[in-house]
């Protein structure tokens, strides 16, 4: 097993270890998981070992925490509404939406061939290393540490789901996904204006191609903004035949 940590990658490293709160013992298990299929098969003469692996473990981790959390917490439910709660929460869109929420695509070893055909926004790849990401920790710091960090970033989903509101829509991936299939021309995200303290910042966001503005959106994170102009750019293809 070979890794390729350098200053460089070690640097990007560290500034996820920052972004979810956890700092692991041995650094290769994060780097491991951050490992996709098509990296290692660019690099054959190293043999580096892929994510895979830890995505079938993390899997495991994962369903476990979730559903000793909602056992415990939905002590009325009755078996059949807590599989269908776990598998709501416990699916590729869910997990490659949090994977979004701390930008795991910009931290990944992608091959050459994925990185230019969007891998690093892909549903299936974040959800994955998602899942990889959770058997690391749970492989580095026991099943409290990964415990801890699935509940941080999935107890809000899980509670919605009881709720029944909505989860969430991955608006920018349905419009990249649309675009892709009439166009080539690159899909950008600019803020146009900010307001606000920066504990209470409010930002204003544009979705252009072509330098054709599709659609604008405000919301209280550059994230939310971009998430907001893109549903109005498909309100707006909508409305105009455009799909």
């Amino acid at each position: 097993m070979r890794y390729v940590i350098n200053t460089e990658r070690m640097k990007l490293l560290n500034e996820i270890q920052d972004k979810i709160g956890y700092k692991f013992n041995n650094i290769e298990l994060l780097n491991w998981a951050l490992t996709h299929s098509s990296y290692a098969n660019e690099h054959k003469r190293f043999k580096i070992i892929y994510n895979e692996r830890l995505e079938f473990l993390g899997d495991s981790v994962l369903g476990l925490i979730v559903s000793d959390f909602i056992f415990t917490k939905y002590s009325d439910y009755p078996e059949g509404e807590l599989t269908k709660l776990r598998a709501t929460v416990v699916c590729e869109p869910t997990l490659s939406y949090v994977a979004k929420q701390i930008d795991l695509g910009k931290y990944l070893l992608l091959g050459k061939g994925e990185e230019v055909t969007g891998g690093r926004e892909r549903v299936s790849i974040l959800a994955d290393a998602f899942e990889a990401l959770i058997g690391s920790i749970y492989l580095d710091g026991k099943f409290n540490s990964a415990k801890t960090f699935v509940l941080k970033y999935m107890t809000e989903i899980i509670e919605n789901a009881v709720d029944g509101r909505e989860l969430f829509i991955d608006y920018k991936t349905q419009l990249q996904e649309l675009l892709q299939k009439k166009t080539k021309s690159k899909i950008e995200y600019k803020v146009i204006s900010e307001e606000g303290p920066d504990h209470n910042k409010i930002f204003h966001t544009e979705v252009v191609v072509k330098n054709r503005i599709l659609g604008k959106g405000v919301g209280k994170s550059k994230k939310e903004a971009e998430q907001n102009a893109a549903k109005i750019a498909l309100e707006r293809m909508e409305a105009e035949n455009e799909y």
